[in-house]
């Protein structure tokens, strides 16, 4: 079997640094692809990979891209403080001991900016110190991560923490999606979902369709990343992306950094695009070495072949193409 810096395929990989007790699980997500695609009978999307992969019961459920509903088993859960609140409370009601699902809980939007860092966030500890209390003492006894106050924004914690090629993540954030930059699905929910999810039951949503962009080229002179989903906005308008997921691909997507590919992702939204994806390449392999996550890289080299990348001949709902 193939080795990459000493890990084969069946290696234990920790999903992050933080974590001792959460393991990436390409071998059983890739077995669900490959039962999904005997029941098709056709190529897929990289999008439709890792959707299928966490497939709830991969051999029984309809699939039918923007028609079926899919029950879908999330790598984790991440909420912000103002969400979390009442997600907790009602996760509490379930008389559970802990989480079913690796979870986080972020302490960003009810800081307000209003004159400097230090002063907003000394003004927002105060005002919300009961809020705060209770989000700390619940995660401690649930066995949630709990970010702080003063902690950084979700979607960027999330990035260079949590994040990493092939999984799906669900978020009470509409900046959610920003971790498709890393090649994973990032999907924002609302609190009942993620609820759903901590205690431990299937998360449903309907089949999206596939966009599919194809950027050839590369960016030249005073272009950006963001030109990319302003120009994709241009096409589709602020309600082309509803009920679909926005999935890049081409020799353009080389050209880009993993935080480009975030951003171009994170606007998906603006679309109303159910999420966004890049698949994996070198440029998620410099950025998880840089965030200490050189493992992770490592290990999904090993499956960049037959999981972390679209299939030769799959097709998309709505194709598109970016040329130079």
């Amino acid at each position: 079997m193939a080795t990459v810096s000493g890990l084969t395929r069946d290696s234990k990989v920790h999903m992050n640094l933080l974590e001792d007790h959460t393991f990436i699980n390409y071998k059983q997500q890739l077995e669900n692809v490959e039962i999904v695609k005997q029941r098709l009978g056709r190529p897929l999307t990289y999008a439709e990979k890792l959707l299928y992969g966490h497939l709830d019961k991969p051999h029984e459920q309809d699939i039918e891209r923007g028609v079926s509903y899919l029950k879908l088993r999330p790598d984790r859960v991440a909420c912000q403080d103002a969400t979390a609140q009442m997600a907790i409370l009602q996760f509490m009601s379930a008389n559970m001991p802990s989480v079913a699902t690796p979870s986080t809980v972020h302490c960003d939007h009810l800081i307000q900016a209003q004159k400097s860092g230090p002063e907003d966030l000394a003004r927002a500890i105060k005002l919300n110190k009961e809020v705060y209390d209770f989000l700390a003492s619940a995660c401690a006894k649930y066995n949630l991560g709990f970010w702080k106050p003063g902690s950084g924004i979700i979607h960027q914690i999330v990035l260079e923490n949590y994040a990493f090629p092939g999984a799906l993540l669900i978020g009470t954030d509409s900046h959610t999606p920003n971790a498709g930059g890393l090649g994973q699905l990032a999907i924002g929910v609302g609190g009942a979902d993620a609820v759903d999810v901590m205690a431990g039951l299937p998360w449903e949503l309907k089949a999206p369709k596939i966009i599919g962009v194809k950027l050839t080229g590369k960016m030249s002179g005073w272009t950006s990343p963001k030109d990319i989903i302003l120009k994709l906005a241009g096409i589709t308008t602020v309600k082309g992306g509803t009920g679909a997921i926005v999935e890049y691909f081409g020799e353009g997507v080389d050209t880009f950094s993993c935080t480009g590919m975030a951003t171009i992702c994170n606007m998906g939204a603006e679309i109303g695009a159910t999420t966004s994806v890049f698949p994996f390449n070198n440029s998620m392999v410099e950025y998880l070495n840089a965030t200490g996550r050189g493992e992770i890289a490592d290990f999904a080299k090993l499956y960049q072949k037959d999981f972390l990348s679209a299939d030769a001949g799959c097709e998309y709902d709505q194709p598109l193409q970016f040329l130079k």
